[in-house]
């Protein structure tokens, strides 16, 4: 008997596989696969089971063999039940990894003769999972028919009918303490009786002609342990080899069918297996990449922003994982491998489709807003907004492609048309809404164009009101639409629009001139009352030089008055109706025929039967004249005349007041009687002064002096306070004003003196003039010119009246 030490021990990790009542260790087997490193051998591995009759050195064999620490029996506590259920170890020193299982032995006296049913489950399991299956026999058992290897021969038998193997178990008889008997005898009569056993061993019709050694092959126990799956070897044959990572989850579903009593199907075990483990490998693939720090990085990098190589970067991280999986799975069934390598495949490429998407998203971003900096670039430099869509469109789906291409991932077949057509949609949207507003700003450029250019002028002419009025506004609009339309069209042909859309464009660009020179006339029109008593007051206050009347009495104020309201009317009958259309019309007539000469009356005599009405302003529409171009109705017109020569009357009432004002105040001759008696009572007197002349210049001379002391002193002025005041206010003045001529007339004749006599063309027929005329006249224009000099005008009277004086002057001078 040889004892394992401590370290053989831990390096061959003895662990119970399935307990007495048939519990499977699960713990145990995982903490057995993690310590042994058995997932890392691939099919690099072999199992080796040992099955024999209870007592026979089971244990100590495989002790020897492997140098395991499977606990072995005490002979001198007797023969009883040493291992219990099926252990399992790792052979120490074998190449490859080799594992044995230790099983419970058969026809022991602790379960009884009739408890084989874990015999049977026992065996199934090691035929099942094991690549070489040893038979302990003792050597003087061979040839009897009631050896105890019979049972378990029938046994093992018995259950591998029950399962369906690809491939070839290799079972190795051991025969223990030989006797003198040749060793050829004994394996013949060994052969023989298991060909008995195994002739005699009820099989399903599907077995029933098959001979052993299509299940079995018997070797012998010299052959070595080493290198035993090599080809030839004891474990040669490895169909249907499960890997050593799915050995664990193999065990426990082969002992679970076997506990169930259904009959093991190891190929599609083998699948089932290969389905479990590929799938779990490729779980624990997503949950590393699902951790990894390359993608979690890399994925944050994408949600910032655009990260170049995102497509490289991201192939790179899948390959290793895929390579990973393919590493682990590569011992699995085919079929499934690849299944389930699609599936981690296509869940991957899942898990990282949203970074992905992120990258499409901000490509997508980036080019749109390249798109608008590009197009806004290209309209302030003056290129056409179709040629600037284009170009800007085409580079900027250039880079998105371009970006598409380095964010493509190798494993994946994705492709981003989609979002391609996502953002040409988005591009033809904001360049839809740019065309929108550049439209919408060029035509409100060009209203505000044909604002300015009619509005205020339109409201001039309005305001002017004269048969020259509309189509002067005619002119002007037809003038400055064509011009705003010409260059509206030049500008819009680089949008590239329909015909349709343009006609449009330019016919509202025309409604629109139109409705503002309307909207001008109905605002003037609202106002035409002020209108009409602004143009009467122009007309009444002012002559034909503009300049405001003074009432003298001279003026025919019925003649004014009837002027200033024709030109009322005429303003009315401007603002009467809009006039675009150069339709003819009466308004004028009628409202002057009806308004300034009276109403014209129907001299019918039904008419006057009937006492209907004829005025033609009576109505509530024009002749010829559409509904919608009326401004103001005939009725209107006629309550609107009403109004106006009523709150005009007053202004002719003040006139009329200020012309009698005016005659009273400058009616300075006595009376006609008066006259006459002067001069018939003065008749010598005036006969004396006709006969001798210088009475006659002396009282001309005075005439002059007097004229001029009257304008200086403004007499008139001076008595509007009174006869009093003006008598001491003349009293105090006439003095100073008496000795300010004199002085003048002295400076005038010192000048004239010591001056030479000018030339002019005139000095001929100044010499046939009378000596008198030229004395007249020189003395008048000195006093005229002193009373120019001096005189303070305080009204329009008064210099009315200074201008009357010096036409007398003159009409005296020149007598």
């Amino acid at each position: 008997i040889i004892r394992m030490g401590q370290s053989e021990e831990e390096d061959c990790f003895p662990t119970q596989l399935i307990d007495g009542n048939g519990e499977f260790n699960v713990e145990g087997l995982d903490t057995f696969v993690k310590k042994t490193k058995l997932s890392d051998s691939g099919l690099s591995y072999a199992v080796v089971a040992i099955m024999g009759p209870q007592s026979s050195g089971k244990s100590t064999l495989l002790n020897h063999l492997f140098k395991t620490s499977f606990r072995e029996m005490d002979a001198f506590a007797g023969r009883s039940q040493t291992t219990k259920g099926i252990w399992m170890a790792k052979c120490v020193g074998i190449e490859p990894f080799t594992l044995v299982m230790d099983l419970e032995g058969t026809d022991g006296r602790e379960r009884g003769e009739d408890d084989t049913t874990f015999e049977k489950q026992s065996a199934l399991f090691a035929l099942a999972v094991a690549d070489i299956v040893l038979i302990n026999m003792w050597c003087h058992d061979i040839g009897r028919e009631q050896a105890a290897n019979k049972p378990l021969l029938k046994t093992v038998f018995q259950v591998m009918l029950r399962l369906f193997s690809p491939r070839k178990t290799t079972l190795l008889f051991v025969i223990r303490d030989k006797t003198k008997t040749p060793m050829d005898l004994l394996e013949r009569v060994l052969r023989e009786d298991i060909q008995k056993i195994w002739d005699l061993v009820r099989k399903p019709e599907a077995h029933k002609n098959t001979p052993l050694s299509e299940f079995f092959n018997v070797a012998e126990l010299r052959q070595r342990f080493f290198h035993s799956i090599s080809p030839g070897g004891l474990a040669g044959d490895r169909r249907g080899v499960v890997p050593a990572s799915g050995f664990s989850f193999s065990s426990q579903e082969i002992w679970k069918v076997i506990k169930e009593n259904r009959d093991l199907d190891l190929p599609a075990h083998k699948v089932m297996v290969a389905t479990v483990r590929c799938e779990e490998i490729g779980n624990e693939k997503l949950h590393h990449l699902a951790t990894d720090e390359s993608w979690l990085e890399l994925q944050k990098a994408a949600e910032d922003g655009l990260v170049p190589g995102f497509g490289r970067k991201l192939s790179s991280i899948l390959e290793k994982y895929f390579s990973e999986y393919d590493a682990d799975a590569i011992y699995f069934d085919e079929g499934v491998r690849k299944e389930k390598r699609l599936q981690l495949k296509s869940k991957a490429l899942d898990f990282v489709s949203s970074a992905y998407a992120t990258m499409l998203g901000h490509l997508r971003s980036n080019a749109l807003e390249s798109f608008k900096i590009r197009l806004e670039q290209s309209l302030n430099q003056g290129k056409g907004f179709a040629n600037a869509v284009r170009d800007a469109q085409q580079s900027c789906l250039l880079v998105f492609d371009k970006g598409c291409e380095d964010a493509a991932v190798k494993q994946a077949t994705w492709n981003a048309s989609k979002v391609r057509e996502k953002l040409s949609r988005d591009i033809h949207s904001h360049a839809s809404s740019a065309q929108t507003a550049r439209l919408s700003e060029l035509i409100a450029n060009y209203e505000k164009r044909l604002t300015q250019a009619l509005s205020e002028p339109v409201e001039s002419l309005l305001e002017a009101g004269g048969k020259e009025t509309w189509p002067s506004i005619r002119t002007l609009l037809k003038r400055e639409t064509e011009a705003a339309v010409t260059d509206f069209l030049a500008v819009v042909t680089g949008f590239e629009l329909d015909h349709a859309t343009i006609d449009d464009m330019v016919q509202n660009l025309k409604d629109y001139s139109r409705s503002l020179v309307e909207k001008k006339a109905r605002e003037e029109a609202a106002k035409i009352l002020i209108r009409m008593k602004d143009r009467f007051s122009t007309v009444f206050s002012h002559d034909k030089d503009s300049m405001p009347r003074v009432w003298t009495g001279k003026e025919d104020i019925r003649a004014i008055t009837k002027d200033a309201r024709a030109e009322a009317l005429s303003l009315l009958s401007v603002m009467t109706a809009i006039r675009l259309d150069e339709r003819p019309d009466k308004i004028e007539s009628t409202l002057f025929s009806s308004l300034m000469d009276g109403a014209v009356s129907d001299t019918s005599s039904h008419n006057r039967r009937l006492g209907a009405s004829t005025d033609p302003i009576a109505s509530s529409s024009w002749e010829k004249v559409p509904p919608k171009d009326v401004l103001l109705t005939p009725v209107q017109c006629k309550s609107l005349w009403r109004q106006f020569k009523s709150e005009t009357e007053y202004t002719v009432t003040q006139a009329i007041s200020a012309q009698e004002a005016h005659k009273r105040n400058n009616n300075w001759l006595p009376p006609a009687w008066a006259i006459v008696l002067m001069f018939v009572l003065g008749f010598n007197e005036l006969m004396m002064l006709l006969k001798n002349p210088l009475y006659l210049l002396g009282l001309f001379v005075a005439f002059l002096l007097c004229k001029a002391l009257w304008v200086q002193l403004d007499v008139p002025r001076e008595f509007q306070h009174g006869a009093l005041a003006g008598v001491l206010s003349i009293t105090s003045k006439f003095l100073p004003t008496v000795m300010n001529l004199l002085r003048k007339l002295a400076e005038e004749a010192q000048g004239k003196t010591t001056q030479g006599v000018p030339e002019y063309s005139a000095s001929q027929s100044y010499r046939h003039q009378s000596p008198s005329h030229s004395i007249s006249e020189s003395v008048s224009s000195n006093i005229s010119s002193l009373a120019d000099d001096d005189a303070e005008y305080s009204s329009p009277a008064l210099v009315q009246r200074r201008n009357t004086s010096n036409v007398r002057e003159t009409e005296i001078s020149e007598m």
